[in-house]
């Protein structure tokens, strides 16, 4: 640790959960005590019960769920496969042709999530390519919002890759091809992990664009959340925020093992 000093380690702890727990945990522990209660009449709901979560399983819950799982997995997927291909290509690029790839990615985070939508919206809305009402609208959605965290945690990982090891697989005689699948793209799992995760959880939450373009039978479970709130159904809401939550993090405990696994060899 950067302190040494025992009193002021202890210290720093103490402002972590002082400025953790109201910020981070609070909210969450707050949700979490409403998907259990039945009223709120005071600072936090009360009066227990498991009515909302009897109830996810006949109000389609389960059906949502399963859409955002198919939609986040789909958009990992294409925003792995885009990031990395571009952090790979744009890295013999001159510096100044590497900052236009990297500004060209980070632009559809830049800009509120609802023009991401609308844009989809308008491009995709006539032929050839009418995708309007369709899930591969919602699913390329999630992919332009996601794909710039994969090419940045791809194109740090990159700067962080020594040149010795392709360099010797090189000199040995293996092929650019060979280099890149038996050599760097192992080397590189451990990111790929952590940016296949961090695309999965951000695409489980996406709502603003969603909410655009989602059709009648592709209904994520984000939305059923805000359309549960929406119309003053508070707890069960927060009942399907939890199983929301509880999905990201079992997914996001599953990558990070295959992460470590990765690490290990």
């Amino acid at each position: 640790m950067l302190v040494h000093s025992r009193f002021a380690r202890l210290l720093l702890q103490t402002v972590f959960l002082a400025l953790f727990l109201p910020v981070f945990a609070l909210p969450l522990l707050v949700v979490l005590a409403a998907s259990f209660a039945t009223r709120w009449s005071g600072a936090l709901p009360s009066g227990a019960t498991l009515a909302h979560y009897r109830d996810l399983a006949g109000g389609g819950a389960l059906q949502a769920l399963g859409t955002s799982v198919l939609t986040a997995l789909a958009a990992s997927v294409l925003a792995l496969a885009a990031g990395t291909w571009a952090a790979l290509a744009a890295r013999r690029l001159p510096r100044r042709a590497r900052r236009v790839v990297d500004a060209l990615f980070v632009l559809p985070v830049a800009v509120p999530s609802v023009v991401v939508g609308l844009a989809l919206l308008v491009a995709f809305s006539r032929p050839p390519l009418l995708l309007n009402g369709t899930p591969q609208i919602v699913v390329a959605a999630h992919a332009v919002l996601v794909t710039a965290f994969a090419h940045q945690s791809v194109a740090a990982a990159l700067t962080r890759l020594d040149p010795a090891c392709a360099e010797a697989a090189a000199s040995l005689g293996a092929r650019p091809a060979y280099v890149l699948w038996r050599v760097e793209l192992p080397l590189l799992l451990p990111s790929l992990g952590a940016a296949a995760g961090l695309c999965f959880a951000l695409s489980m939450g996406e709502l603003s664009a969603t909410m655009m373009l989602y059709p009648p039978d592709w209904l994520p479970l984000p939305v059923k959340i805000f359309a549960a709130t929406d119309r003053g159904a508070l707890f069960a809401g927060a009942a399907l925020a939890v199983v929301l939550m509880a999905a990201t993090l079992l997914a996001l405990f599953g990558v990070s093992r295959i992460r470590n696994r990765s690490s290990c060899r």
